[in-house]
């Protein structure tokens, strides 16, 4: 095995020095190892892909879609998004100049970033939030400026978001995530509307990252693009609403000025997606038969988290409004102190139930849990069966 020469680390990009392992990903391979642990840690849903957008894939194998598309993605599946943000949320997105499909929802995230950041720029994150957002932020030579949202329902406030652009009034950006990984909070409309309302006031990009859009058990989502389309960013993709993780195709849409500067960062990045992959998703966004395989979907989601959320209220959790996404945000009893790592490595080791302490997350998530419920019933009933056991030990 080659050896790298010692001095050719002095030739790399010093801002990778900053990117620090994931918690998450860390402390998921630390407690993997425990025998027949249950594992409610993995932000993946236990779905199998629906079989239209099989059928589509293989359709597009059968018939030698295999060569280069444009860069923005196949004309088709841009086509199907524009139909999909219409149908769902009423926006209106050129396929041609408003829609880029990218590999998976992290790739929208890194080439908005990209597109966006200069040395030093400065973005607002509100936390407790997926972290990997501050890390390609930091990656970039940005400054991520961590805005701590408040329980019980950690959403940011109109006094939370002007007193952060009054300190940072050169931010460039600001990235919302909603429904919310880690705590499945989402927004309503009469508070997007009361931050738009500020953040029109201002030259910020909102990147505003919807991939769990789907999954809102309570009324419909609503983008913030509905109030301020024309300095906002969406990402999504078909990873959570499909089941399709692995088929990596997730997508921006925004305004043409926008995504013109933004086509550059990704057609450079990868060329483009995957033919196979592409045909898969849209059925996903352009078919009555996709949109009803979420749907059956989201309905195991919901009694999922009823059953979650009743179970652990009675165990003396402090449980956040969860009204999207498939994450539960969960404060520690009162009588287990406050130190989450600690509580979630014991629970782990001692009752066989794997969750990601809340710190993880950012500013805010300090006592608390995160849970995810992408799995099956029977598991979520053995892991309370064990909590319960592993409290009263």
């Amino acid at each position: 095995m080659p050896e790298m020469k010692p001095n050719l680390t002095a030739n790399m990009n010093t801002n990778l020095a900053k990117v620090k392992p994931a918690n998450i990903l860390v402390f998921d391979k630390e407690i993997s190892s425990v025998p027949d642990i249950v594992k409610l840690t993995v932000g993946e849903p236990d779905f199998n892909v629906p079989d239209v957008a099989k059928q589509a894939a293989i359709n597009a194998i059968n018939n030698n879609d295999s060569h280069y598309a444009p860069g923005a993605g196949s004309v088709a599946l841009r086509q199907a998004i524009s139909h999909f943000m219409q149908d769902r949320y009423d926006l209106t997105y050129d396929p041609e100049t408003e829609i880029t499909v990218t590999i998976g929802a992290t790739e929208a995230i890194f080439a908005s970033l990209f597109t966006l950041l200069n040395p030093g720029d400065e973005v607002l994150i509100p936390t407790p939030t997926f972290p990997l957002y501050a890390t390609m932020v930091e990656m970039l030579g940005g400054k991520a400026i961590t805005v701590p949202t408040a329980a019980p329902n950690f959403a940011l406030s109109p006094a939370q978001l002007k007193a952060a652009i009054n300190a940072h009034p050169t931010a460039k950006a600001i990235v919302l995530n909603y429904p919310s990984n880690p705590t499945g909070v989402t927004y309503s409309s009469d508070e997007l509307a009361d931050l738009a309302d500020i953040l029109a006031q201002t030259n910020l990009v909102v990147i505003s990252d919807e991939i769990y859009s789907e999954l809102v058990y309570t009324g419909r989502h609503v983008s913030i693009a509905k109030f301020l389309p024309g300095q906002t960013i969406i990402l999504n993709g078909a990873s959570k609403a499909g089941a399709m993780t692995g088929y990596r195709i997730g997508f921006i849409a925004g305004p043409a000025g926008l995504m013109q500067r933004i086509g550059v960062a990704h057609s450079i990045m990868i060329t483009s997606p995957s033919d196979p992959a592409m045909a898969a998703a849209v059925p996903i966004f352009g078919s009555e038969a996709g949109r009803q395989a979420t749907l059956e979907m989201k309905a195991a989601y919901q009694e999922r988290r009823d059953y979650l959320t009743s179970r652990l209220t009675k165990l003396g959790f402090t449980v956040a409004t969860p009204t999207g996404a498939f994450y539960l945000f969960v404060k520690l009893p009162a009588d287990q102190g406050t130190d989450d790592v600690a509580f979630a490595t014991r629970l782990a080791k001692e009752g066989q139930v794997a969750t990601i302490p809340g710190s993880f997350f950012g500013a805010g998530g300090e006592g608390y849990l995160r849970l995810s419920y992408a799995t099956s019933m029977e598991n979520l009933q053995l892991a309370i069966q064990r909590i319960t056991n592993f409290l009263n030990h």
